[in-house]
């Protein structure tokens, strides 16, 4: 099975920003764990602080791949161009975000991405990765 990770904004500081949110761990190192433990799927990752950036890999494999996983970071909650990105492209996305984004600031609860994506999972510090691909 051929997933692809996509992060968006600021989870290149994974591990060294709120950890008490988001943990001590780069997700550099955490993909190294995912692809050990999931050796039958072939794993890509990407990561941009662009919204523009994100559309267009989300374009580039939104059509060849059979799953996309995808934190969009805070653009969940502000970016209309994402949203129609997800509604376009054929890949099933599934929404991840690490922290629970429903017990944290207001603006948070609303994602605009999810009526589009095939399921949301959060709250489960870098494991809802994990989870996700559990699923598959």
């Amino acid at each position: 099975m051929k997933v692809t990770i996509i992060n968006g904004p600021n989870l290149n500081l994974l591990g060294k920003r709120e950890e008490a949110i988001y943990g001590n761990i780069s997700f550099v190192d955490y993909l190294l764990t995912l692809r050990e433990e999931f050796k039958d799927f072939t794993i890509d990752y990407f990561q941009s602080n662009v919204e523009g950036e994100l559309i267009n890999k989300l374009q580039e494999v939104g059509f060849s791949y059979d799953y996309i996983l995808l934190n969009a970071g805070g653009y969940t909650h502000t970016s209309v161009a994402l949203t129609d990105c997800v509604k376009a492209i054929e890949t099933p996305v599934i929404e991840i975000h690490i922290s629970n984004i429903y017990a944290r600031e207001e603006f948070r609860k609303k994602s605009l991405l999810s009526p589009n994506c095939k399921a949301v999972i959060c709250g489960l510090d870098l494991d809802s990765y994990k989870a996700a691909l559990s699923t598959l």
